[in-house]
């Protein structure tokens, strides 16, 4: 291989690594904040918060994956 291609190679896995895991945690994260409201509906004051900045720093991850990838 090429470093040509290797640097590709890596660009695509970083952002491949770096997009889908963020995106599995804000899903199970959105997952769990709806099935709880759904047990207890009084909740969705408190829980709303908390679930928005969960889902910003997972979030943030996936933007630190493509800087790092740009930055390759």
């Amino acid at each position: 291989m090429t470093p040509e291609m290797m640097e590709t190679l890596v660009k695509g896995m970083t952002i491949a690594i770096g997009g889908i895991l963020p995106a599995w945690a804000i899903g199970k994260t959105a997952s769990k904040a709806m099935e709880s409201i759904g047990r207890n509906p009084e909740s969705a004051d408190k829980l709303f918060v908390p679930m928005l900045l969960g889902m910003a720093f997972a979030e943030a991850i996936a933007i630190y994956a493509l800087v790092i990838t740009f930055i390759l």
